[in-house]
């Protein structure tokens, strides 16, 4: 049965795009309306929608627009306002969102505005007896439930990583105003900046092409019976500058700095890869000094390239759990890999990430 659908996006940080996971849900929600038949419309929200608009004019979809200054930054308020606006416009059944913080803190509350029914970090869509299905991990990744709603509209919230991005020729689109008035109240909460750490001292990256992950043998004694944790924490934070890996850590490593043992002073639990930790979607992986218990190889599911160093060939990655396992010292490899990759760096060769 035909279905009304709208896909919602914000203008990114850059004013003129939308954020990665967008254009990927953007992929998905076209796809869902060629399978059932239905009619997608788009309803951008931001401080000028127009150069946006004009970038998905290939998609031939119906473009609704909240704009102005009140809809630069993210605020509940105003958020909040602007998609339940775009909604009772359109009418739509069927409501998909890309899986940014901003979408996440105010999608709940529209749902429950409308009498909806909401589900996030969805992995994929897809008609099952003729139904619209929304699918997502449970239990740490162990298990996939697949979630059908007779509740409408029904919001599904899509995680990054899922879908290919959709890409278009750009166009002038005819963008439809709407007119969302805020009451004063709403306006109190003002947005003050922007804090972030030092580029150098960003050791998670979403978009890195490369996954590091560090195990807790980089705290254990070394073969010279002492711990080496300066030469762990230089060899590994040398390695993301030079890579621009994103940093993930074993959940024994991380929950070192709770047990007063020694641990590296730069990754906490936000860190944490597999078990109750993030599951990322990298193209490659490179765990170093990682046991390869399940819990950490189930949060590596969805990464295309698994590479590993362990000095015990019988480690768990030896056993088929990753593409390739070296046998060697962590403290040695990583050492001769930064020095090639910044003989790259200095000769301006091509992204160090395509040659790890």
């Amino acid at each position: 049965m035909a279905q009304n659908i709208l896909f919602l996006a914000h203008v990114d940080e850059s004013g003129t795009a939308l954020p990665r996971v967008a254009y990927e849900t953007l992929g998905m929600a076209l796809d869902m309306a060629s399978q059932i038949g239905g009619t997608l419309t788009v309803g951008l929200v931001g401080e000028n929608v127009q150069d946006v608009a004009d970038s998905l004019v290939a998609t031939g979809a119906r473009i609704l627009g909240v704009s102005g200054r009140e809809f630069v930054y993210p605020r509940y308020a105003s958020d909040a306002a602007a998609v339940q606006a775009i909604c009772e416009l359109v009418a739509a059944e069927v409501v998909i969102v890309p899986g940014t913080s901003r979408f996440l803190r105010v999608v709940a509350g529209v749902a429950a505005r409308l009498k909806g029914s909401v589900d996030t970090h969805l992995t994929s869509l897809s008609m099952v007896g003729g139904t619209l299905s929304a699918s997502r991990w449970f239990y740490r990744q162990r298990l996939e439930a697949v979630i059908q709603r007779q509740a409408r509209p029904w919001f599904l919230v899509m995680d990054s990583g899922c879908h290919a991005a959709w890409t278009g020729d750009r166009g002038v689109a005819a963008v439809e105003k709407i007119d969302v008035k805020l009451p004063p109240e709403s306006l109190r909460t003002r947005f003050a900046g922007v804090r972030v750490p030092n580029s150098d001292a960003q050791t998670i990256r979403p978009d890195a092409k490369l996954l590091f992950v560090a195990g807790a043998g980089w705290c254990k004694k070394q073969p010279d019976g002492t711990t080496h944790l300066p030469e762990a924490e230089t060899a590994i934070l040398d390695f993301l500058r030079i890579s621009g890996a994103s940093l993930g850590g074993s959940k024994s490593l991380v929950d070192q700095s709770g047990e007063n043992q020694v641990v590296l002073r730069f990754m906490t639990h936000l860190n944490q890869v597999g078990q109750t930790g993030s599951t990322p979607r990298h193209p490659k992986g490179l765990s170093t000094c990682c046991h390869g218990e399940e819990p950490h190889v189930v949060g590596w599911r969805f990464i295309s390239e698994r590479r590993a160093i362990n000095l015990d060939p019988n480690c768990g990655w030896a056993r088929g759990k990753a593409d390739v396992v070296y046998v060697a010292d962590a403290f040695q490899v990583m050492a001769k890999l930064n020095a090639l990759l910044a003989q790259r760096t200095d000769r301006k060769e091509e992204p160090v990430h395509a040659a790890v």
